[in-house]
């Protein structure tokens, strides 16, 4: 079992940041990646960005391509999401997701709220 720990999330104008950290403990078995998801109001839970836990490779959603960044410290088993140049339409709950032995554990979420 992976039990995972998000924070950082809140309320922030426009054109502002953020950055999100999500601790993962309890595993025995080797997390292979981490990354985080988000769901807006009504709306499927989509992929921001993940990074893989051996070489660092990242995958990123078209739409926070150039404002998002994510990394991870392995000694810690933390991913961080860097969020920058907010837009109102990246208000959502922000879940984090660690793949270990092909089971997907998640957060409990983190919300961001892009709001003047």
């Amino acid at each position: 079992q992976v039990q995972l720990v998000e924070s950082g999330g809140g309320l922030v104008q426009p054109g502002g940041s953020l950055r999100l950290s999500c601790a993962a403990s309890g595993s025995n078995f080797r997390i292979n990646a981490m990354g985080w998801y988000r769901q807006a109001p009504g709306k499927q839970r989509d992929l921001v960005a993940t990074i893989t836990t051996s070489f660092g490779n990242t995958n990123y959603a078209d739409s926070v391509k150039g404002r998002f960044f994510i990394s991870r410290d392995n000694a810690k088993n933390t991913v961080y999401l860097q969020m920058n140049s907010l837009k109102p339409e990246d208000t959502a709950v922000y879940y984090c997701n660690a793949l270990s032995q092909l089971t997907n554990y998640w957060g409990q979420g983190t919300q961001v709220t892009v709001s003047s």
